[in-house]
C-alpha cells in the first residue's frame, strides 16, 4: 500500500456510467408521457441540467428546485406544459433501475477494497443513489456513503466535507484521497477539504480551468499504479 489509506469516491460517470443510465430512464419517462422528443431537444435538455447542477455546486439553487423544475424549465422552451415534479418522479424512479458500470469499476472496487477504506461522496439523489449501488452490488464494498441530499450540503462546499470527515472514525486528511470525474464538484471540492484529488478523465477533455488535480487518470484501473506509488500521472 502507497500514502493513502482512505478513498473517497463519486458515483455518477466514476463508477456507474450515468449517461447510459440517464438516456434510458429519459426514454422510459418520455415513452410513459406520450411525448416524443427529438434528439436536438435531449441535446437542449442536457444544457439546461448542467446549468443547473452547476448553478447547485454553487449554492445558488437547492436540490428541490434543480429536481422539479429541470422537466417543466425544458418543456416551457417548446411551449409545453407541464408538471415538473411528476416528470422528476418518474425519471427518479426509472433512473434507480439504470447501473451500467463504468469499464472495469467492479473489479477495482472490488480489489481496493481489500487494502483501503473506501466511501461514496455524491451529489445525487439519496434513494436513487442507494438504490443504484446495492443493484449494482457495489454498496458492500463501501464503509459509507455520504449523499449531499442527507448531508444538508453537496460538493464542493467544504461543509459537505466537514460533515463526511467528522463521521469517518480515525480519519487522517493526509492519507485521504478522492476520485472523481468533476472538477468543479469532486477536485474543487477536495481541494478546499485540504485533500489530495484525483481526476477521473473518463471522457478525455482538456482541462482549460484553473482547478488542478493531484493526480488524472483516464481508466479507472489506473488507480491501482498510483495508489502504488509506482506511477505518478500528474501533479501540481
Amino acid at each position: 500500500m502507497g500514502k493513502y489509506k482512505t478513498l473517497l469516491f463519486d458515483v455518477d460517470d466514476t463508477l456507474l456510467d450515468f449517461d447510459l443510465a440517464e438516456n434510458a430512464a429519459l426514454t422510459r419517462l418520455f415513452e410513459q408521457e406520450n411525448i416524443t422528443v427529438t434528439p436536438a431537444m435531449l441535446v437542449r435538455y442536457r444544457e439546461l441540467n448542467e446549468a443547473m447542477w452547476r448553478a447547485f455546486e454553487r449554492g445558488e439553487v437547492t436540490k428541490n428546485v434543480l429536481h422539479n423544475t429541470r422537466f417543466s424549465n425544458f418543456f416551457k422552451e417548446y411551449g409545453i406544459d407541464i408538471d415538473g415534479e411528476h416528470f422528476e418522479a418518474g425519471f427518479q424512479k426509472y433512473l434507480q433501475e439504470a447501473h451500467y458500470f463504468v469499464e472495469g469499476a467492479y473489479d477495482v472496487i472490488a480489489q481496493l477494497a481489500k487494502d483501503y477504506d473506501l466511501y461514496v461522496v455524491s451529489n445525487g439523489k439519496t434513494t436513487t443513489q442507494n438504490k443504484r449501488l446495492i443493484d449494482a452490488d457495489l454498496a458492500k464494498y463501501f464503509k459509507g456513503i455520504f449523499i449531499s441530499e442527507q448531508t444538508g450540503y453537496q460538493k464542493p462546499m467544504i461543509e459537505f466535507f466537514d460533515y463526511v470527515f467528522t463521521r469517518i472514525d480515525g480519519l487522517d486528511k493526509n492519507k485521504t484521497l478522492i476520485v472523481g470525474d468533476s472538477l468543479t464538484s469532486d477536485i474543487k471540492g477536495g481541494l478546499r477539504a485540504g485533500i489530495d484529488t484525483c481526476w477521473f478523465n473518463i471522457r478525455d477533455i482538456d482541462n482549460t480551468s484553473d482547478i488542478q488535480p493531484h493526480y488524472e487518470i483516464k481508466k479507472l484501473n489506473e488507480l491501482h499504479m498510483l495508489l502504488e506509488n509506482k506511477k505518478i500521472l500528474a501533479s501540481i
